[in-house]
């Protein structure tokens, strides 16, 4: 991936300026509908949307009850998705997520198989506790979320388009769960922490959802022009300042590339997928702020979210009592500095 301009993409610059402001009218909408439901979590909200106008999923983490269903039910009103929910539990089948062949006879006697859809057959999936279903399930699931269709009895079935996987994990609960393996945690664009409200926003919540009438969002954009906001973000110019600082963000999080506290600190870092990550949700970044083109404020303020997950500490590191989220801080300290 490599940087872009807008003569690079095949459109002229006027078109693509008046694309982007009427993309800029669409996010605002999109903000303002979701707003009537969701009371603060500003962080949350904006990070859930980056990854979706980039075109990519979602996890989640936080305890019970901090609206993580809700937003992700909302999201799929706002942006006009055909949604669907599964929670998933330590007995749930791949069959259960993709769907079965079942047999089918004609009043001539004639038996057919017929492929009966699963819930994953949607435009947003919410996966609900996802680290609660057997490593089997999750390989399905895995499958569909990298290639974008499933395989059943030997053939494989399109997904709908857009899809996206809006995954949430709860952090408290150990007995009964699957951690997610390496290799899925990565195919998610973000890891977005959804930590307690402020207390204005928690008094709102009191207010707004003990009441006889609840607020309730509406449908902002259709699921055609989610896809062209997507086409959008990905012919957004990407100047050579950003992507250095993207190459040298992501490399620097991996052991063996000079930095010291990263060879203390850190067993394995992201691989190529983090810095594909961060081009896209820095250019989604930058038009979600009612910008045209990302910055290196974006990058920084994305290490965050796009790595912490792609990442795993040293024992040593562990019994110091470090984080990956304090490694992440110090090497955006450095970049910035």
């Amino acid at each position: 991936m490599g940087v872009q301009n807008s003569s690079e993409s095949g459109l002229d610059e006027k078109a693509v300026i008046a694309a982007a402001e009427r993309a800029l009218s669409d996010i605002a909408l999109i903000r303002k509908e979701v707003a009537k439901v969701i009371f603060g979590q500003e962080s949350v909200v904006e990070q859930t949307m980056l990854a979706v106008l980039s075109g990519g999923h979602a996890l989640l983490v936080g305890v019970p009850g901090l609206a993580k269903t809700k937003l992700v039910a909302t999201l799929g009103t706002v942006l006009g998705l055909a949604s669907s929910r599964i929670q998933f539990t330590p007995d749930l089948m791949p069959s259960d997520i993709l769907g079965s062949e079942v047999m089918d006879q004609d009043d001539n006697g004639k038996r057919s198989f017929r492929f009966v859809p699963g819930p994953i057959f949607t435009q947003l999936l919410m996966a609900d506790e996802i680290n609660r279903a057997s490593p089997r399930t999750q390989s399905a699931l895995l499958q569909a979320m990298q290639e974008y269709h499933v395989t059943v009895a030997g053939r494989p079935n399109d997904l709908p388009k857009p899809f996206h996987v809006l995954a949430t994990q709860n952090p408290l609960e150990q007995e009964g769960t699957y951690p997610l393996p390496e290799a899925q945690l990565d195919r998610f664009l973000l890891q977005v922490d959804v930590h307690y409200p402020e207390l204005a926003a928690e008094r709102q919540i009191l207010l707004e959802t003990t009441g006889v009438h609840e607020a309730h969002a509406e449908a902002a954009i259709t699921a055609a022009r989610l896809i062209e906001i997507q086409t959008l973000i990905r012919q957004m110019p990407v100047s050579e300042k950003v992507l250095d600082a993207i190459l040298s963000l992501v490399r620097s999080a991996r052991p063996g590339n000079g930095v010291a506290s990263t060879d203390k600190h850190v067993a394995w870092g992201p691989g190529p997928r983090a810095g594909q990550a961060m081009m896209l949700c820095a250019r989604a970044r930058a038009l979600y702020e009612g910008r045209l083109a990302p910055s290196v404020d974006d990058v920084l303020a994305l290490a965050e979210p796009i790595l912490q997950h792609r990442m795993a500490l040293t024992f040593g590191a562990r019994a110091e009592g470090m984080s990956v989220r304090d490694v992440i801080a110090g090497l955006v300290r450095q970049a910035g500095g």
